[in-house]
């Protein structure tokens, strides 16, 4: 009897053996957290309105003192890549799936949620700051969430004339004497309707080298990503000073807009593309 115990036993200890052997070489999904700290420099953002005493205030490199009161901006086109190189998109032709609108004045916005990660060793992030061209169409029947979430009536971030979307949506106040400071980004079109073309596409597309690996599978990594939005007057690639008024050099307010001038914005938040592929974004942490 005490043999045939020590058998059962043993049978059982090498099943369970078994058993988790062939569970750690199945394909685990798992949860992956951006989180998004939207900052002036090293400090948080902090929004306020023209009289505001607690807005976190941010001096450009030309001497303009500048806070802000809305900051939104649409992430989308996400794709992690794998130690080996290996590239997983995340619902990259899904906006409902794998689109989201970071809204400074809404915490639970500032954590996306990637799931179903497959499991693995992760090295760099890639995303899109704005839509892709083949997706910048406002579509309610194709894309029903993602249409709420970005023209909710505190979001607006659709174009008045409805062909595509926002980008970028920033609001603030610049100078001792609080002047309007209004910059929205965004693809363009030309032509009259029925027969628009592309214009300016102000897509860019993010590279990210991960401060250390993402390890996903029986753990679900944060990673913070940080936009510094000092670059949107301080960039990389231009030094902008706000002016406000109606000729082509102001800048200001939406209203004066030219394409030139929101280049200049579109270039220091998202990068140029080629000599710079990381814009105003950086990582600042993972947590596995």
């Amino acid at each position: 009897m005490k043999n045939l115990k020590n058998y059962l036993l043993l049978s059982a200890c090498t099943l369970a053996m078994v058993s988790c052997s062939k569970s750690d070489d199945m394909p685990v999904a798992n949860h992956v957290t951006l989180h998004f700290n939207n900052t002036f420099k090293n400090t948080t953002i902090i929004l306020g309105g023209a009289s505001s005493t607690t807005a976190t205030t941010n001096t450009s490199a030309v001497g303009q003192v500048h806070h802000l009161s809305e900051l939104k901006y649409v992430i989308s086109n996400i794709r992690l890549i794998k130690a080996d190189g290996g590239e997983i998109p995340y619902h990259v032709n899904d906006l409902d799936k794998g689109a989201t609108v970071i809204d400074q004045a809404k915490q639970a916005s500032l954590d996306y949620v990637l799931t179903n990660i497959p499991s693995g060793t992760y090295k760099q992030i890639k995303f899109g700051l704005g839509v892709k061209q083949d997706l910048n169409t406002i579509d309610q029947v194709r894309f029903p969430t993602f249409y709420a979430t970005a023209g909710a009536n505190d979001t607006k971030m659709m174009w008045e004339w409805g062909t595509g979307y926002r980008f970028t949506k920033l609001e603030g106040f610049y100078e001792i004497d609080n002047k309007t400071m209004s910059i929205h980004t965004g693809s363009t079109i030309e032509g009259n309707e029925g027969a628009y073309t592309q214009g300016v596409d102000a897509y860019r597309d993010i590279t990210l080298d991960l401060t250390t690996v993402a390890i996903v599978g029986q753990r679900a990594p944060k990673i913070t990503i940080t936009a510094d939005f000092n670059q949107l007057l301080t960039g990389k690639t231009n030094t902008i000073t706000l002016s406000t008024g109606t000729g082509m050099g102001n800048n200001a307010t939406p209203n004066v807009h030219t394409a030139v001038q929101m280049l200049k914005f579109v270039d220091n938040l998202g990068g140029n593309g080629s000599s710079d592929v990381s814009g105003m974004f950086s990582i600042s942490k993972v947590e596995n």
